[in-house]
């Protein structure tokens, strides 16, 4: 893969001239103040200036932008709404950021195929809401789903609190269509069941940016349930709580939702939104069937068994759909209702099997004490995918480093119990080191063939994701099945 600082450099002018050629003057930002709100993503820890920000308003701009940016040897990084969490949407700082915001029509609804045909820049809950009037709606409901654009949850393969049932983003989509970094245009998947060929679709879902601008996404919508119930269930321990988790899959029980809050969280939920939680819970369960009425008694009943004989305190159910909401506005509020315990959090991503909940957690705890930085636990407890926040003090000298020290750690540990590093925020510059953990010389070398083999110039979205092989065995990580993660003292860029 040809590197980007080999290729040849372009004066500004001459950059803006040509996108000039291709773009309204409107569409192109130059100005300080004007590039400064795309200097980071959600992950504002990491940020860069980018050089040129460009707005393309359609397929037609978005293809002129590439072929311009191709032909020049600038890198693109294409940027959704800039919820993402991994520092996805990082500009490069000699490159153009591509930000796809104004691609944002529902191009079609059909409600007797149940699908919707969208462009990336619209938001995840719209798509439900323009849905809803055929009695329809998209299952992926991501905790950002009122900001985050689709092109963003295609790119980090996003889920929500009702993946567990109903799958992530790659699961709900049928076809995209999509450009390559010279310009080319091509669709991967197919309207019907199946498509012939390699699975492209499945390749560029979760790809973060790295092989191909997304400009139409197909999805599938899902007929509303007649009837959700969700129930909370406290607990006064974390680990009883995680053996719960797993209690109830294995009795064969796959919940419409299945999400764990513990004690802090809770608590600072609670003050947040008041959703009736109990106060003095260490660990509470988020519980939600779906389905018919019989459907959903049975299955409520089934998981009250088990819940009490896992230990559960005290079990609530929601009356009715105002409930219902209630209890979830809770959990999808978590994040910022955190927020509030300290001047500045991490939030990490990584899943682990089921099985090993109650030791991940109890180690991290034990961890969390022995460096003093506090931990507060919020995740999809149904398929293992956690989101430790780490509290923490930027104005503090070495505070951050210290928390990205304990982040670094937690990712070992996710790989050590036989995990993943990410679940749904995708890799981005955050973890990018943590993949010298995860993966193997070979395997890297795989990722690398992949994007050679969409993107051989490198110019779209570098430096993202898949670690230089050369980075790894710097680290000393390449054959390390267990241990710590590098210090981030080294560089994270």
């Amino acid at each position: 893969m040809g590197s980007v600082d080999q290729l040849p450099t372009v004066s500004d002018s001459d950059l803006l001239l040509a996108l000039q050629k291709v773009l309204p003057d409107s569409a192109i930002l130059t100005e300080v103040q004007a590039l400064r709100p795309y200097e980071s993503d959600g992950l504002n820890s990491y940020r860069e200036m980018p050089r040129i920000v460009v707005l393309p308003a359609n397929e037609t701009e978005v293809q002129g932008v590439l072929k311009v940016c191709h032909d020049l040897g600038v890198p693109v990084v294409p940027r959704g709404q800039g919820t993402g969490l991994s520092g996805g949407a990082l500009p490069h700082k000699e490159g153009v950021l591509m930000s796809l915001a104004r691609l944002n029509r529902i191009i079609e609804i059909n409600r007797f195929a149940r699908t919707a045909r969208v462009q990336p820049g619209v938001r995840n809950l719209a798509i439900s809401e323009a849905a809803a009037p055929y009695g329809l709606y998209y299952a992926p409901d991501p905790s950002s789903q009122i900001a985050c654009s689709i092109g963003g949850n295609v790119a980090e393969n996003s889920g929500g609190v009702h993946c567990l049932k109903y799958g992530l983003t790659v699961h709900n989509l049928l076809r995209l269509r999509a450009y390559l970094m010279d310009g080319t245009v091509f669709e991967a998947g197919s309207a019907g069941p199946d498509a012939a060929g390699f699975d492209l679709m499945a390749l560029l879902t979760g790809s973060e940016g790295l092989l191909a601008v997304v400009t139409e996404i197909t999805v599938r919508l899902l007929p509303k349930p007649r009837k959700a119930q969700a129930l909370l269930a406290s607990f006064d321990d974390v680990e009883k709580a995680g053996q719960a988790v797993a209690d109830i899959i294995a009795a064969g029980i796959i919940p419409a939702g299945l999400e764990m809050m513990d004690g802090p969280a809770t608590r600072a939920a609670e003050a947040f939104v008041h959703a009736n939680y109990p106060a003095d819970a260490e660990a509470l369960l988020i519980c939600e069937s779906d389905g018919t009425e019989e459907e959903v008694a049975d299955e409520i009943e089934r998981m009250r068994k088990v819940l009490e004989h896992a230990g559960a305190t005290e079990i609530r159910y929601s009356s009715d759909e105002a409930e219902r909401l209630k209890f979830w506005a809770g959990r999808k509020a978590a994040f910022p209702a955190v927020g509030r315990l300290a001047p500045d959090y991490y939030c990490i991503d990584g899943t682990i099997p089921r099985r090993t909940l109650g030791g991940v957690l109890r180690w991290m705890y034990a961890r969390s004490k022995e460096i003093k930085i506090e931990v507060v636990n919020v995740f999809h407890a149904g398929d293992g995918n956690l989101h430790p926040l780490l509290l923490f003090d930027a104005s503090l000298p070495g505070d951050f480093e210290r928390t990205e020290v304990f982040a670094n750690e937690i990712l070992a540990k996710c790989v050590e119990v036989g995990g993943t590093i990410t679940g749904e925020h995708g890799v981005g510059v955050e973890k990018i080191d943590a993949m010298c953990v995860q993966f193997a010389s070979d395997e890297l070398e795989t990722f690398h063939g992949l994007k050679r083999a969409f993107d051989p110039s490198g110019l779209l979205n570098p430096g993202k994701a898949v670690p230089a092989l050369h980075r790894c065995a710097e680290l000393g990580r390449m054959h390390v099945h267990h241990g710590e993660l590098p210090h981030p003292e080294l560089p994270r860029f």
